[in-house]
């Protein structure tokens, strides 16, 4: 595995350095510094090595791992990352500086997004392969603020409750919604959600008291339903427009969700 790496010393005794590298896989062992990782590769299938989980990686998410704690997964296929590394001491100069607690301690995140994260990884990246020439200075204030953003997520409930926040929740299905006519797969709900495949079916059934894919079938037939009333298309454009393989799966399924089949239902407008 080759890497490019560059550091910058500050006033404060920390340092920030960016590095890009492309393993097939890595796992990272326990440093000094704080690491912040961007995902530059699209729809990466990897494995958690801190939570056993596997997650679909699309690139923008954004790991961050805390000092002196295991880090890293392991991919199907080869990627590329930009990693970021950050002395704790930088973190506790920022808490100090706005008057925060700055024994705050810094907890895993996986697979966050965060843009100003990523436009200041790409800042120092930049200067880093142009060989730094905004000197130390400027590494220092892009990790200080770098640092200001690790610090808002120290502010963090301690315990994530065990469900899916509003917010997620209708991530999840206006995704499902505006995607019914193409291949809804876990890997990609849960990407959408921003957690693991796990969680999301335990949280999904929690919240809509229905498993996710079966919620997704509800979904399908009732937009079958809608099409088949507008109009007197074949059904098995009906049936490929709403996500289902073929007519005879859009048939099952519509009589054991709605009672009815697709012909009776046509049958009944007139």
């Amino acid at each position: 595995m080759r890497a490019r790496s560059s550091s910058a010393p500050t006033s404060t005794g920390s340092t920030a350095a960016a590095t890009r590298t492309e393993p097939n896989s890595v796992a990272l062992e326990p440093i000094g510094d704080h690491r912040i990782i961007i995902h530059l590769s699209p729809a990466t299938r990897s494995l958690c090595l801190e939570t056993g989980d596997r997650f679909l990686r699309q690139a923008g998410d954004i790991d961050v791992i805390p000092s002196g704690a295991i880090g890293g997964f392991v991919a199907e296929t080869p990627y590329k990352s930009l990693q970021i590394r950050l002395a704790p001491r930088m973190l506790d100069h920022a808490a100090s500086r706005s008057g925060q607690l700055a024994s705050a301690r810094l907890a895993h995140h996986h697979m966050l997004r965060n843009d100003r994260i990523i436009l200041l990884g790409q800042a120092l990246e930049s200067d880093v392969k142009a060989g730094s020439p905004s000197g130390p200075l400027f590494a220092e204030n892009v990790g200080m603020a770098l640092a200001v953003e690790l610090l808002s997520l120290t502010n963090d409930p301690p315990a994530q409750a065990a469900r899916l926040s509003n917010e997620q929740l209708q991530r999840v299905l206006a995704y499902i919604d505006a995607n019914l006519d193409r291949p809804l797969t876990i890997d990609i709900l849960c990407r959408e959600a921003g957690v693991s495949s796990s969680h999301l079916r335990t949280w999904f059934k929690a919240a809509m008291d229905v498993t996710i894919h079966r919620y997704i079938l509800r979904r399908r037939v009732e937009h079958a339903r809608l099409l088949l009333l507008q109009g007197d298309r074949k059904l098995s454009d009906i049936a490929l427009e709403a996500g289902f393989s073929h007519q005879s799966h859009l048939a099952k399924w519509m009589r054991r969700e709605l009672g009815y089949s697709p012909s009776q239902l046509r049958r009944s407008r007139n």
